[in-house]
């Protein structure tokens, strides 16, 4: 076989004969080698085996098609890209990717000192090529990561008119609905993507449509679907991550944790699986490990609403000044937040509602829910009005929130909470009793801090009495139009 192998006339460097082998490589099902992908690499005649991709070529890969991507490989791809436009600064499609990224890693690190970096690339994009529909997607990605979700959607619409076919900018449409409360349009626009396309990042993004519409069984057998079809790393790590959540949501802890560790075992800088593992362990008791948990990922990913979760977790512990720490880099990160054109006033609002100014988070969710009306943006208001004594419009914002005619369909426990103690506070019994129980059948671990208060609420409220028995036949046993 040595013989055969011997080219004639071929010498190395050093004067031995070249040898010419043929090795192919198959991808073992679960390894990170660019999509999983069954690879056949000859090796040359001159002996050097053929180049493996590029390790931005993962990261192209992702930030053209709108999936997770890792943040070695993000790195590697912006350098790359870089590199090409200080010798070619008019490839529009050299711009339209590096600004993709710096989406994508604003987005993976939460540091938004991206963003208007992530911009400039875009719009340098659109000049050197009016209208293309790569840099428009591109916008709208960077509107929905600024949560400014009208942005979002305009950019989006106009990255459809220049490419209707153009299956990656329907996912950012769908987003800036969400955003903006418009679920039935969100729904539309699923079903004109599911016909264009099929596949995992699909599929993640059906979940997250079946999710706020109320419909769990189906996001979790999406994500489920899309984890197991998710050929890199990254992408599969991150919605396990989104499955971890779900399960957070109705309680079931223990699939949670495993989501989240499975999560962060793929993808160590998969930060938001690990403040999942934190929220998690606090519920089990666990809460050294939740602590550990809460920091390292704020320490990689300093979010604001990891920094809030860790606060009340201190809070709940009797740490006081532990916590007011972590409010402190609250209100410093949404500031930079802020500076990067990032909108940060929801969870700004729903911080000074429980543990600041309460009237200066009625202004701030009062403006927020005019440019951007969302079932979250609703919650909030309403509770910060309870918590500044206006019960009554309160009740108004959080009806909003939980009822399925309204649009509130998620199923989530600190909603029906709000509006429950709301209702406890308008001296409501029945529907107060109705939803704080139904708060803690959702997810019996869903806070810290409040799960204990609505414990409390419900024993002082009681066992309910004939007149608590709603009639059926009355105009408030039925959902009010708008």
């Amino acid at each position: 076989m040595e013989e055969d192998a011997l080219q004639d006339g071929q010498r190395t460097p050093d004067g031995r004969p070249r040898v010419r082998r043929r090795v192919l490589i198959a991808s073992v099902a679960g390894c990170a080698v660019l999509g999983g992908v069954l690879v056949l690499l000859p090796w040359e005649s001159t002996g050097t085996r053929e180049v493996a991709p590029a390790p931005g070529a993962q990261a192209l890969a992702a930030v053209t098609t709108g999936v997770p991507a890792a943040l070695p490989d993000l790195a590697v791809l912006i350098d790359e890209r870089e590199a090409r436009l200080r010798t070619h600064p008019k490839d529009a499609a050299s711009w339209a990717v590096l600004g993709a990224a710096y989406v994508e890693q604003g987005r993976r690190t939460a540091e938004p000192v991206y963003y208007p970096k992530a911009e400039k690339a875009l719009r340098t994009s659109l000049k050197v090529r009016a209208g293309n529909a790569e840099a428009l997607d591109g916008m709208a990605a960077l509107a929905n990561a600024r949560r400014d979700f009208r942005a979002a959607r305009t950019w989006a619409e106009a990255a459809l008119r220049a490419d209707r076919g153009r299956w990656t900018t329907y996912p950012q449409l769908i987003d800036a609905y969400l955003g903006l409360g418009k679920y039935k349009a969100a729904e539309r626009t699923l079903d004109r993507l599911l016909e264009l396309r099929s596949g995992p990042a699909v599929r993640a993004r059906a979940a997250a449509v079946y999710r706020d519409r109320g419909r769990r069984e189906d996001a979790a057998a999406a994500l489920s679907d899309a984890a197991a079809a998710a050929e890199a790393p990254a992408e599969r790590a991150a919605y396990l991550e989104r499955a971890g959540q779900l399960a957070w949501e109705r309680g079931d802890l223990d699939v949670a944790l495993r989501h989240f560790q499975e999560a962060v075992r793929l993808d160590p800088d998969q930060r938001a699986a690990l403040a999942g593992q934190g929220r998690t362990l606090a519920a089990m008791g666990r809460t050294t490990e939740a602590l550990n948990a809460y920091r390292v990922a704020l320490a990689k990913q300093p979010c604001p609403e990891y920094a809030l979760e860790l606060g009340e977790l201190y809070e709940s512990l009797g740490l006081g000044q532990a916590a007011r720490v972590q409010y402190d880099l609250l209100r410093e990160r949404a500031a930079r937040a802020a500076a990067g054109g990032v909108d940060e006033e929801l969870v700004l609002g729903r911080f000074e509602a429980d543990h600041g100014d309460a009237r200066s988070a009625v202004r701030r969710l009062r403006a927020e829910w005019r440019r951007q009306p969302g079932i979250a943006v609703a919650d909030a208001l309403g509770w910060a009005l309870h918590r500044a004594g206006e019960h009554k419009e309160a009740l108004k914002f959080a009806r909003v929130a939980t009822d399925r005619a309204r649009g509130g369909a998620v199923r989530s426990a600190l909603y029906v909470y709000h509006r429950g103690m709301i209702e406890r506070e308008l001296e409501l019994a029945g529907p107060a009793r109705r939803h704080l129980r139904e708060a803690l059948r959702i997810n019996p671990h869903f806070s810290p801090t409040r799960t204990p208060v609505a414990e409390a609420a419900l024993e002082e409220l009681g066992e309910p009495s004939v007149e608590d028995v709603p009639d059926m036949h009355a105009k408030d046993a039925k959902p009010r139009k708008r």
